[in-house]
């Protein structure tokens, strides 16, 4: 038996689900990326594919919501300290991006024959880089946080921002706004002033009230019920309006960006936006018309080469301009060269507004959906074949004929807490460290800091490993750790040695070498951590210390037997047979608890 909801029945929903949980581990194994795994997907099941779908509109109706949600969680991130923070990038570089490449886009449109209302079009629709791929190419390379991708992130909300007045520009310049009367055009504007307004009255004075509300009431259903019916009740306000549902989530979503329930409403959207943005890819994928490729071929191939080739080039000139070097620039052009998804938003718009015929929308938005698609091979490529960056040493000193009573390799967070006892007791301290930045930024503390690289043996040499009393390895990275080890034991063995392990593992591996001194970066932390907690929930001071100090004991024996192998025992010390190595001075009850470095359940007293 069907089940179906809106023309679409339970095969072709499992259909949808399939196509993304088969097709984007796939890329993601591939480095591809998970936008281009969900149009792959979509292509599969689509009427080119299997035909599971005929009418792909059907399943985009619905994927739209999750461009919708997408735009309310940029409005909840946009809150006004952030802006400010931001805004030479976002309103400088992300501007000057966007109207460069956008003039330069409409004169290529216009050169493949279009006019200039639909070339402008055409072209701003490809001016925005799709947020979902750049976003998600930064976070696989672990560079959300770093300065190129504060940078990024910085564009593409300004190309967020600019699909509102795109929307508007659209509208006005439709075939119809020349019949529409001055009366007519001013009661369209007077209900879409209106719509907002109402919309920002009920922000300002009603939502945070509604949040508080269900809050005290604990109905933690109700509040994902209520984070759902703000997005779409503003998107549907923003329609009834004349204007963009994502305008309408996006007002909403800044409305309540400074309020204390955001956090709480980005956790209860976000599953929901990430199910239905992997839904909307896919529709895009099924959405691919290849018998209007086929007819167009020509014109596809020729748009998309020329659109890439016309932004790159406007994407590079903008930022040499704005004093980019030229590894980062290609970089730049690289993640930001294709369309984005709000270029099948402003296309749509402007086929319903009689801009566009439904071939340019399928032609153009072919072209987008290819130039997405050939994105992570482009980034793959410029990745391979671009040498890596020249850093920049300026103010950076290299490590020559040093002597000290330490020598500290690597300087983090751990060594830097690790330096303070070590120089308040008044030894002399030098630190070793390959990271220009964190080199500069240790100096803002008042740190000097040499750079070497401390796995080179010549390194350590002319970091006085030689003379030193100790040697601190305070790096977070293992297979480095143990090669400076392996260094220092050969040719420096009068020096203690004392390194900061990173997990259990490491740690009987660093006792076995013979190290001075091992310790887990988190351990202590933890212990301390859980030694609070037992006080916080009413549990005596000294009782709390009892059970901190019996739990550490039994740890580091447990450690040692793991270490001599005496597996036996190490078993029976961990079911509690053992002899513990300070009884607790009174009788307490004992629970089975999880070892996370043991991988094996341990015996810790309770309090009674």
């Amino acid at each position: 038996m069907a089940i179906e909801s809106q023309g679409i029945d339970l095969v072709q929903v499992v259909a949808l689900l399939a196509a993304g949980v088969i097709a984007v581990p796939i890329f993601m194994r591939l480095k591809l990326g998970a936008v281009l795994g969900y149009f792959v997907g979509g292509i599969v099941i689509g009427p080119f594919g299997l035909g599971l779908f005929k009418e792909p509109a059907e399943a985009l109706h619905v994927a739209e919501f999750g461009v919708i949600m997408l735009l309310f969680i940029i409005g909840l991130e946009m809150d006004p300290s952030r802006l400010w923070r931001l805004r030479r990038q976002i309103f400088g570089l992300g501007a000057a991006q966007v109207i460069i490449c956008g003039t330069l886009l409409t004169f290529a449109g216009m050169i493949l024959g279009l006019s200039l209302p639909v070339a402008f079009v055409v072209g701003m629709g490809f001016v925005m880089s799709s947020t979902a791929v750049v976003t998600q190419m930064l976070a696989e390379r672990g560079e959300l946080s770093a300065p190129a991708g504060h940078t990024a992130i910085s564009i593409l909300l300004l190309e967020d921002l600019a699909i509102v007045p795109l929307l508007a520009v659209v509208a006005f310049i439709a075939p119809r706004a020349e019949t529409i009367t001055l009366a007519e055009r001013g009661q369209e504007i007077g209900i879409a002033v209106a719509a907002v307004a109402g919309l920002l009255v009920v922000g300002r004075f009603g939502l945070n009230p509604m949040f508080r509300f269900l809050a005290r009431t604990r109905a933690r259903a109700e509040m994902t019920a209520a984070a759902l019916l703000v997005v779409l009740g503003s998107a549907l306000l923003m329609e009834v309006g004349g204007l963009s549902m994502a305008l309408g989530a996006f007002l909403a979503g800044m409305l309540l960006s400074e309020s204390s329930f955001r956090h709480q409403l980005e956790a209860d959207i976000d599953p929901f936006r990430g199910i239905l943005l992997g839904m909307f890819f896919i529709a895009i994928g099924m959405s691919l018309d290849f018998s209007i490729i086929a007819e167009n071929w020509r014109l596809v191939a020729v748009a998309v080469a020329l659109f890439i080739l016309v932004k790159s080039a406007g994407i590079y000139a903008v930022a040499r301009f704005l004093g980019s070097d030229r590894h980062e620039a290609i970089t730049r052009v690289s993640l930001f060269a294709q369309g984005g998804e709000f270029a099948f938003v402003l296309y749509t718009a402007a086929t319903h507004a009689g801009i566009f015929t439904q071939e340019i929308n399928a032609i153009f938005s072919a072209a987008v959906i290819l130039s997405m698609a050939f994105t992570p091979v482009l980034a793959l490529t410029v990745t391979k074949l671009m040498p890596k960056p020249v850093v920049r040493m300026d103010g950076v000193e290299h490590a020559r004929e040093l002597s000290a009573n330490v020598l500290l390799i690597g300087f983090g967070r751990f060594s830097h807490v690790v330096s303070q006892g070590l120089l308040a007791r008044g030894f002399e301290v030098s630190i070793l460290e390959r990271d220009v930045e964190q080199i500069r930024n240790a100096a803002n503390f008042g740190f000097k800091v040499y750079y070497g690289d401390g796995t080179q043996l010549n390194t350590l040499h002319a970091a006085g490993a030689a003379t030193a009393q100790a040697i601190l390895v305070c790096i977070n990275d293992r297979k480095d750790a143990d090669r400076i080890v392996d260094l220092v034991q050969a040719e420096f063995p009068l020096a203690k040695l004392c390194v900061r392990a990173y997990d259990r593992g490491h740690a009987m591996d660093l006792i076995r070498a013979g190290v001075d001194y091992q310790i887990r970066e988190t351990f202590e932390s933890a212990m301390a951590f859980g030694e609070a907690a037992l006080r916080e929930l009413g549990v005596p001071d000294d009782e709390a210390a009892e059970i901190a100090a019996d739990v550490r004991a039994r740890d580091q024996e447990r450690l040692e037997l793991q270490v001599a192998g005496d597996l036996k025992s190490g078993r029976e010390l961990i079911r509690g047979n053992a002899p513990i190595p300070e009884p607790l001075t009174k009788p307490q009850k004992t629970g089975q608890v999880f070892d996370a470095e043991a991988d094996k359940p341990a015996e810790v007293p309770e309090p009674a």
